[in-house]
């Protein structure tokens, strides 16, 4: 561990914050309904309840599966924009926006963090860290950075890629290579936390930067993938004593 570290950057999902067990059907669905009724109180003309929300939910996922297969991102605010327009209704930007925020809106209300993360990250900075998130998502930005201050971590996070502003997605280390200049951080002089192998690890090792995996509550789980990493945690409170073990020896 001869290399100082300066910054760290964070996956988004089961890492900052924890989602847990997701429905994404029932929570497609209900963030549909609450689009729908949205769209309804502006007095815009849509169709029936059942055939927007199966519409607007099957888009959704249809081109997440995509996504996926085809590590390319789609962008979901687009998407809403012009799922309405076939549907008979101009949105405007901001009236998409609060679309795709009530649209997220259900999986907010499953989000919990790890206790005093919020301290940590500004102890973090404190210490002169650099800070920021490398996150595969559809979801606006702006609606992800929206939930982020609620959980008052956004202050603490100044430098984030999104995969739906860029269109590359982990473990594309081009994507890492943009958060990186956008922090003005070296890989080596990075650490890279994330809950997923192929996406994280895997990802930010061939870019060059320190892995650290984080498998909560699953000890003795994938033994394979742990070794893979340069580093495997089950908390992000044990950030501090990983980042001192090399800045005290560098």
């Amino acid at each position: 561990m001869s290399q100082r570290i300066k910054g760290i950057l964070f996956d988004l999902g089961d890492t900052l914050v924890d989602f847990g067990h997701l429905k994404t059907g029932k929570l497609f669905r209900a963030g549909s309904l609450l689009a729908y009724e949205y769209l309804k109180n502006l007095g815009k003309k849509i169709p029936g309840k059942w055939w927007y929300c199966f519409r607007q939910k099957y888009a959704i996922r249809l081109n997440y599966l995509k996504s996926k297969f085809t590590r390319r991102e789609f962008n979901s605010l687009e998407l809403l924009m012009d799922l309405a327009e076939e549907m008979g209704c101009t949105l405007s930007h901001d009236e998409a926006m609060d679309v795709a925020t009530l649209f997220y809106k259900p999986v907010t209300t499953q989000a919990r963090t790890e206790p005093g993360l919020a301290e940590l990250l500004g102890r973090l900075r404190q210490s002169n860290l650099t800070l920021g998130i490398v996150s595969n998502t559809f979801i606006p930005g702006e609606v992800l950075d929206r939930h982020l201050e609620q959980l008052n971590l956004l202050q603490h996070l100044p430098h984030r890629v999104y995969s739906v502003d860029s269109g590359i997605r982990k473990p594309d280390k081009r994507i890492f290579a943009n958060a990186l200049n956008k922090a003005g951080l070296l890989p080596q002089e990075t650490l890279f936390v994330g809950d997923m192998y192929r996406k994280d690890v895997r990802g930010s090792n061939r870019a060059g930067m320190n892995s650290v995996l984080i498998r909560k509550n699953q000890k003795g789980r994938l033994l394979f993938f742990r070794r893979k990493a340069d580093h495997v945690i089950s908390r992000l409170a044990e950030l501090e004593p990983l980042v001192a073990s090399y800045n005290d020896h560098s």
